[in-house]
């Protein structure tokens, strides 16, 4: 008996490329129309699938955006040779801050990323279980890198050790974040620069 001259379709390609577009239809519709705005339906009717294929995966439209924007984040960092990310260690701590939150402010700057992140961000402060999961998904990660690099500066003196490196960070990722959400002022490398030498060396004359 002959063979089928014709292979079977490849379902997982199938899958992976559905998902993909959900993902991008997902990040650019919030960015358009913003997260109360974004819904199921639109988000399948922009990827071109069934309503059922997203609900098979996923249970509701922050589980979409949250898994769609810690996708973008990753495939940013695979591109960049940064996966797994992490800070690295120079041996000088102020340089190594400075370059990681000079990749920060670009990324703010970048509309890839923020739109879909000040849209999560902002439903986040009124919305407490997707706030609750976007700081857990989302930041503690990120913020976790910073405390194993203050921790591994602590080992070598560059740092105290009585600093709770949890609040030391919050000297200079807390006042980035605030202008970014409220758009204060500019996020420049020099301002981030600045952030980190006033957290490590403090206000007083020296």
């Amino acid at each position: 008996m002959a063979q089928n001259q014709y292979s079977a379709p490849d379902t997982s390609r199938r899958s992976e490329r559905s998902r993909r577009a959900i993902y991008d239809a997902a990040l650019a519709l919030v960015a358009e129309v913003g997260y109360p705005k974004t819904t199921i339906e639109g988000i399948a009717s922009r990827a071109g699938v069934g309503k059922q294929t997203i609900y098979r995966w996923w249970s509701s439209k922050a589980d979409v955006l949250l898994e769609a924007f810690l996708d973008l984040s990753n495939q940013a960092a695979e591109a960049a040779g940064q996966a797994p990310y992490s800070i690295p260690d120079t041996g000088d701590l102020a340089t190594d801050l400075k370059n990681v939150l000079r990749a920060t402010a670009d990324e703010l700057r970048d509309p890839a990323f923020e739109a879909p992140s000040r849209a999560l961000a902002s439903e986040g402060v009124v919305n407490e279980d997707l706030g609750r999961r976007f700081v857990a998904q989302l930041l503690e990660p990120q913020l976790q890198l910073y405390v194993d690099r203050l921790r591994a500066a602590q080992r070598t003196g560059e740092v105290r050790p009585d600093i709770d490196p949890r609040i030391a960070l919050e000297l200079f990722v807390s006042p980035l974040a605030q202008r970014w959400l409220q758009c204060t002022g500019p996020i420049t490398h020099a301002y981030t620069d600045t952030l980190v030498d006033y957290a490590l060396h403090g206000l007083a004359p020296r």
